[in-house]
């Protein structure tokens, strides 16, 4: 019996692997998914840098240093939409159909998908935090910090890549997908502290703002990188990605199974 959990173990986890790699070959090879790994992240930064960075005032923080953690959440949460899109892909084109055809277990197509995107939203965010240096950014976080930082980055694309996991088996057009997911995330990011102080917001706005959990993991990857008051942006951040996680990854592999059968 143990022998046989070991094999089966092995092997799913040699099947995520396969899936895997699959999704990294997908985005290697497209050159529109480069392009967005390197340029999308460089134009936001200097946009705001430089468009805005002198007309809002952040108080003692300089804008550069308090837009960075807003410009790498709303990356990496437009970045995880690419789940969405590439499992609407494999749905249309009926490759699904021929992987349950095979000996793997269904959820590794997903898991390879999100996997892949987590890598790819990592990417992104070191090119971006190399050009936010060029343009003045100034970290001053420890190391303990930055592995903060890291490790809520990691779980908020995580969580945002399993929603779309959902978002794509529920849709199954990449056009629909696409304007979904800016529907979603646009204002998620743009109504938070990403690129202005929610102060200057009128009340009602402020509210949903301050209480929504894309304004506490900036608000929290904002204290560890640049020294800002956390309060408990921090554990809020990770309780609200962690339960959408629990939640989102069984949901998603029902959804799948749906499909399949």
């Amino acid at each position: 019996m143990q022998i046989a959990s070991h094999s089966a173990a092995f092997w799913f986890l040699s099947d995520c692997w396969v899936l895997i790699i699959r999704s990294f070959k997908h985005i290697f090879k497209n050159i529109d998914q480069l392009l967005g790994l390197v340029l999308q992240p460089l134009m936001f930064m200097l946009l705001f840098r430089y468009v805005f960075g002198g007309a809002i005032d952040t108080g003692p923080v300089s804008y550069v240093n308090y837009l960075m953690a807003g410009i790498i959440v709303q990356t990496a949460a437009f970045g995880a939409t690419t789940t969405s899109m590439n499992v609407a892909l494999d749905l249309k084109r009926g490759i699904v159909d021929r992987f349950r055809s095979l000996p793997m277990a269904d959820s590794t197509v997903l898991i390879g998908h999100v996997v892949a995107d987590l890598v790819r939203n990592l990417i992104s965010t070191v090119v971006m935090i190399l050009v936010g240096l060029l343009v003045g950014f100034r970290p001053d976080a420890t190391i303990q910090e930055w592995l903060l930082a890291t490790a809520l980055l990691m779980t908020f694309t995580f969580a945002v890549s399993w929603l779309s996991a959902i978002l794509g088996l529920l849709v199954k057009t990449v056009e629909a997908v696409m304007w979904i997911s800016f529907m979603v995330i646009f204002p998620l990011t743009f109504a938070s502290s990403a690129f202005v102080p929610t102060a200057s917001m009128p009340w009602v706005l402020r509210m949903f703002a301050e209480n929504q959990p894309v304004t506490h993991t900036i608000e929290a990857l904002r204290g560890y990188t640049v020294g800002t008051p956390v309060g408990d942006s921090g554990w809020i951040a990770f309780v609200w990605w962690g339960v959408i996680i629990v939640l989102s990854i069984p949901f998603c592999g029902w959804l799948f199974r749906r499909y399949s059968a």
